[in-house]
């Protein structure tokens, strides 16, 4: 959220990342909605995040994120994942994503304003794949990008691998690339995200199983400041959920710091999940509202 602040501070995307990077900026601003760090994610549209995901009972599983930043930012956006098991295969689907900033708009000294506002958006589609053998899962995302600045646009086919392996439930690594398209360690068009959970306590709550974990994750290889994430959540059964984490925001210039909490609900086959950026530098909060529908 800080890198967005200085595109609105008047400096071109297109001159500090070029257009790639200026689309998957946008994508940063919708992590900045997530209660956990990206590799860590699971359930709901996370496939988006981390194509491993851990194996579920469940035939077919819908999702929906909508995403909503401060009036100053002005960003918004949906998240949308169909996923169906398929043995042996494991689980595949299709994973779309769109992100924008409206209302932007061209300055001149002329005293007569320029017509029209500036585009700037961004928009995957793409086939995920995951396989869980015990504590194990891989996947991947083969994806289609298109970003558009303006008059300028771009797009590229990216394809993103992820891992995590979990130890008894009491402790998970996570990795998983994200919008990779070539072998670089410092491509601002790109992310390596790394997780680790560990659990610290878990016992009988309320006529339930409930359990807190620790997190840590950070986003990095991507030219600038690595993300550092300090988290934390509790579960309790299936039905209650809820996160917070603790960001040290990576920049070209200095880092700022962020927190983003968030719940979700399990009521039947449906679980639904609010969460809050708490804001950066004045900028003011963002928000996540997601639906995920599974079928037996």
């Amino acid at each position: 959220m800080q890198r967005i602040s200085l595109l609105l501070a008047g400096f071109a995307p297109a001159v500090l990342w070029g257009q790639q990077g200026a689309g998957t900026e946008l994508w940063r601003v919708a992590a900045t909605t997530l209660p956990l760090p990206p590799a860590l994610a699971t359930g709901g549209a996370a496939a988006f995040w981390n194509p491993a995901q851990p194996a579920t009972p469940e035939r077919v599983s819908l999702a929906l994120d909508v995403i909503e930043t401060a009036p100053t930012i002005n960003a918004s956006g949906v998240l949308v994942t169909a996923r169906a098991r398929v043995r042996p295969l494991g689980q595949v689907g299709l994973v779309y994503g769109r992100m924008g900033i409206g209302d932007l708009v061209r300055t001149s000294l002329s005293p007569d304003p320029d017509p029209g506002a500036i585009p700037y958006y961004t928009q995957t589609l793409g086939a995920n794949w995951s396989m869980a053998r015990g504590g194990t899962a891989l996947g991947a995302t083969l994806a289609y990008q298109d970003t558009r600045l303006d008059v300028q646009g771009s797009d590229r086919w990216t394809l993103d691998l992820g891992a995590r392996h979990t130890f008894s439930d009491a402790v998970t690594l996570a990795v998983a690339t994200h919008c990779f398209s070539r072998l670089a360690t410092a491509d601002p068009a790109q992310d390596l995200y790394g997780g680790v959970e560990l659990r610290v306590w878990h016992g009988p709550l309320w006529g339930s199983r409930a359990a807190v974990r620790g997190r840590y994750g950070v986003a990095t290889a991507h030219g600038f400041t690595a993300d550092h994430q300090f988290g934390a959540g509790f579960e309790l059964g299936t039905q209650f959920a809820s996160d917070l984490v603790v960001l040290r925001e990576g920049s070209y210039g200095q880092a700022g710091w962020r927190v983003v909490a968030g719940m979700r609900v399990g009521v039947g086959r449906y679980r639904v999940s609010f969460a809050r950026d708490f804001g950066v530098n004045d900028i003011g909060a963002a928000y996540r509202v997601g639906l995920e529908g599974r079928i037996p």
